[in-house]
């Protein structure tokens, strides 16, 4: 077990000046949609108990050791190959900087707890999961440096903010983000099964291997909590339920940004945000006691106002004046009570199955 090694999270702080490219900037931005870097209450992760879930816990660590995709990530000499006629290349290159942000995050996190806490079932699952997302951030690092917009990792990891989230907040949003990053990329490896035209890049064949591990990481978070029932109980019911929207929201919002990158793919944002809402749906029956109800009309109906309202912002983001300013402003504000109106759309009850572990869905 090699989980990938990181320095502490120190905030930026004696960083020496470096220039540095316009992918690695795109990465430390701390935007509303961008990725963020996490850190945790380290003494609480070192405190639990997975008794109530041993057996699932070590049929899942077993998986883990087995490290069923160890050769996987090799890239081919097709990767070499230049791509400048390929659509969408700007929107690709977006897709591809948000992805490894996302990965990184994960493996400077897991690595860090693997670091801090000396339970020995915490910090081998951890362990396992850092070397994994160490080895997906490391692959399409490698695919951005052979189309010249390589991210420096080594940098990203000093200069970016660390946000603190209790282990349960990690709970929720990294399961999510595990889960849901599966059903983005079986969604976009099966459409281009379907129809290899849309095969614009190599790194596309690669999609179905790679979700399999997002999907075991969320399994191993969906244990966690399983282990520890209150964190799906009581208040926690109302975090879920904001969790849930916020990550939903995001993507809905942020991949209609990048409507032109779906669409050379064979994808309509929305019906392709809609296909992973549902798979995402479906898999979380696992874990939360409650679902979002995408069949409202009012449920697409808010995220398409802050689809508009943010595309708006990005339109008008580099003018300058009060004028500009109040625009923004009120598109943030519009933004805010719309997601509050969805938090107050009513949820689905779910009662949670008997067995935690679920297959991937195909």
């Amino acid at each position: 077990m090699y989980p990938v090694q990181t320095s502490a999270p120190v905030g930026g702080a004696g960083i020496l000046e470096r220039p540095v490219n316009e992918a690695t900037r795109m990465a430390q931005q701390d935007a509303m949609l961008a990725p963020r870097f996490y850190t945790t209450d380290f003494p609480a992760m070192e405190r639990i108990d997975i008794s109530p879930m041993r057996k699932e816990w070590d049929e899942l660590v077993a998986e883990f050791r087995r490290d069923p995709n160890r050769t996987h990530f090799r890239r081919t000499p097709e990767f070499e190959s230049d791509f400048p006629d390929m659509n969408a290349r700007r929107e690709f290159v977006d897709f591809l900087i948000s992805s490894i942000t996302a990965e990184f995050s994960g493996c400077i996190l897991y690595a860090e707890i693997y670091k801090r806490v000396k339970n020995p079932d915490i910090k081998e699952l951890f362990g396992f999961m850092s070397r994994d997302e160490g080895r997906h951030a490391g692959f399409i690092n490698g695919t951005l440096k052979e189309m010249n917009v390589g991210v420096d990792l080594s940098f990203l990891t000093r200069v970016k903010k660390y946000t603190f989230f209790k282990p349960k907040f990690i709970y929720y949003a990294t399961y999510l983000s595990e889960k849901i990053g599966y059903a983005r990329y079986i969604t976009i490896y099966r459409r281009i099964q379907e129809d290899p035209k849309f095969r614009t890049h190599p790194i596309f064949d690669w999609f179905e291997n790679w979700c399999n591990d997002e999907f075991r990481h969320g399994e191993a978070f969906a244990v966690l909590m399983r282990a520890q029932p209150e964190t799906l109980r009581g208040r926690n019911k109302l975090w879920i339920r904001f969790f849930l929207l916020a990550v939903f929201s995001t993507m809905y919002v942020r991949d209609h940004l990048r409507a032109t990158f779906y669409r050379s793919v064979g994808l309509d944002p929305t019906e392709y945000d809609f296909e992973v809402f549902r798979k995402t749906t479906h898999i979380t029956k696992q874990v939360f006691p409650l679902t979002l109800d995408l069949d409202h009309p009012g449920f697409k109906a808010r995220l398409d106002r802050m689809a508009r309202n943010t595309a708006r912002m990005h339109a008008i983001a580099e003018e300058k004046g009060i004028g500009a300013r109040v625009r923004r402003l009120g598109l943030a504000m519009s933004n805010a009570a719309t997601f509050a109106r969805l938090y107050l759309m009513r949820t689905i009850p779910n009662t949670l199955p008997a067995d935690v572990r679920m297959e991937p869905m195909y």
